[in-house]
């Protein structure tokens, strides 16, 4: 099995609810495809999709892991900050990143200003395998 990446355009998000929005996002993860999606979520439909995770955890679902990216840069420019303020007033959650991940195939995300860096686990060595060595005979 390999390693699915989808990618979700804020334009499939946009028109659906809060609830509509984590649902969408909470399926495409349970297939076990590492979501990125154009955006961010609000920070309540963070938590809420944080909460819903949770309560959905079981045998089969191990959790998320979420990480989001957004473009704010160190601008000490008035001219630039307001461009900045006008451009999220039009474009809405659009500007950056949110990745998403199922549990059991992200291990850990990390980010600093330059890179990021997603670490997945392989399914396979999960799996303990038992040695088949000969059984000792007495002779």
């Amino acid at each position: 099995m390999g390693l699915t990446l989808q990618f979700v355009p804020y334009v499939e998000i946009e028109t659906l609810s809060s609830l509509g929005r984590i649902r969408k996002l909470l399926n495409v993860v349970k297939e076990e495809k590492i979501v990125l999606l154009e955006g961010r979520l609000t920070k309540d439909e963070e938590a809420e999709l944080i909460k819903t995770t949770m309560e959905e955890i079981n045998s089969d679902f191990k959790g998320i892991e979420l990480a989001v990216i957004y473009p704010e840069g160190q601008n000490n420019d008035l001219f630039k900050k307001v461009k900045q303020q006008f451009i999220n007033m039009l474009l809405g959650d659009r500007q950056g990143l949110t990745i998403l991940g199922p549990a059991s195939v992200v291990k850990e995300i990390k980010k600093d200003p330059n890179k990021i860096q997603l670490f997945t686990t392989d399914p396979k060595s999960k799996r303990k395998s038992r040695s088949k060595e000969p059984c000792p005979t007495n002779a």
